[in-house]
């Protein structure tokens, strides 16, 4: 019975690496390019590697740049998967049950771009033992950087083995034990939310940055991943629904725009209220803020970041929420990639460089990226896209013609 069972295990991953490996000129060009991108951003992170951190544009006083600025923005992707699982599985939405699946090999393919940031961000291969348990000094229950691993790894570990035993049952022709994975579903909703709650708390208990020591910090953090997460992955539906025989429902697209018009509209008005709290009485903690949005000393290389960022999404917003186009296409995913790339301008950059600026000694710097951190960056997102579409490829082909979906 066992030999039985690694056998049909075997043919599952065999036949989940045949199906990827297929397809048409088109996808096998794209495959190629994302090999490519990899490719250079190994060589790049080599280069930094054999150099040092020194070829970045990080200095002794912005330590924090573009690699953790990604992997702030991308732990609030990973967690909005709980939109999807929330009323597929608590409130038994059945068009959010088609589409979970989805959601959850997004927030693999997040998780690990989130840790590959991380490990990028270290500068080096050698250094990562630092953040092995028992081998390396990890801190733990002390340090909030060791929570953020562990409650990173771990929520990578149920968003992978929970679709992976629904999709093994499927391809054997049989359903899923709910008694088996439902305890575990439920156990990723809270852990979806400490994520980023611990992500937020690791910045917030910063006593020496002012610009983080925000009681907002944790809600804002949720509330802008759960409208820049469900606008990605309405993205993502477009393009199943548009290019695969695999049709999504239409009340899919009109529950998500809910969503994210309710969380980018909560997200705004505590952004506000932090601009609110920065300008109306300044203090010299603000001197981050202004810095941010006006310049300090001809330092002002974030300002036109900031201001666009804001203004887009602003506009995206009201576009979501009047819905202009009645539900078109044409109208909604664009606005829907304007939001997703306004949070990512205003959570990554925009939240990361001014809580370092000015030092505590009061030095301030401009940061900008250097070819090295832009090309392990795309690298890195190239990794991410790749397990994205394998997971989903492999999840549709099974739903579509094992399990009778």
């Amino acid at each position: 019975m066992r030999a039985l069972h690694e056998r049909n295990l075997r043919t599952f991953l065999t036949d989940v690496i045949r199906w990827n490996l297929r397809g048409s000129l088109g996808v096998q060009l794209f495959r190629l390019v994302l090999v490519g991108f990899m490719g250079f951003g190994v060589y790049a992170y080599s280069y930094q590697a054999r150099y040092g951190l020194s070829v970045t544009g990080m200095n002794d006083i912005v330590s924090w740049g573009f690699y953790i600025s990604n992997f702030t923005f991308l732990v609030g992707v990973a967690a909005a998967a709980v939109m999807l699982i929330l009323p597929a599985y608590v409130f038994h939405d059945p068009d959010f049950h088609r589409v979970v699946i989805i959601g959850e090999g997004v927030a693999v393919g997040a998780l690990v771009m989130c840790l590959t940031f991380i490990l990028v961000d270290l500068g080096g291969p050698l250094q990562a033992w630092h953040l092995i348990p028992v081998i390396g000094i990890f801190n733990f229950p002390s340090s909030i950087l060791a929570w953020d691993v562990l409650v990173l790894n771990g929520y990578l570990l149920l968003n992978g083995l929970i679709p992976a035993y629904i999709l093994y049952s499927h391809y054997k022709g049989r359903p899923a034990d709910e008694r088996k994975y439902r305890p575990f579903v439920f156990l990723s909703i809270f852990w979806a939310f400490s994520i980023h709650m611990v992500t937020a708390f690791l910045y917030q208990g910063l006593p020496a940055r002012p610009f983080w020591n925000n009681p907002l910090m944790g809600p804002r953090f949720l509330a802008s991943a759960f409208a820049a997460g469900p606008a990605l992955i309405t993205l993502i539906l477009a393009i199943i629904h548009t290019s695969t025989t695999y049709k999504i429902d239409r009340s899919v697209f009109n529950k998500l725009r809910l969503i994210i018009v309710i969380s980018a509209i909560i997200n705004l008005i505590m952004l506000f209220s932090e601009v609110f709290k920065e300008f109306y009485f300044p203090t010299h903690h603000s001197i981050s803020a202004v810095y941010l949005w006006f310049g300090m000393d001809g330092h002002n290389s974030l300002v036109p970041w900031i201001w666009t960022s804001v203004c887009v999404n602003l506009l995206a917003t009201l576009v979501l929420a009047f819905n202009p186009g009645k539900n078109n296409p044409k109208v909604l995913l664009p606005a829907c990639l304007f939001l997703f790339v306004a949070i990512w301008m205003e959570k990554g950059i925009g939240l990361i460089v001014p809580g370092l600026i000015p030092s505590p000694l009061g030095e301030v710097v401009d940061y900008l990226p250097t070819w090295v951190e832009f090309s392990v960056t795309l690298g890195i997102f190239a990794l991410g896209i790749t397990v994205v579409t394998w997971l989903i490829r492999a999840a549709l082909i099974i739903e579509q013609n094992y399990s009778g979906v």
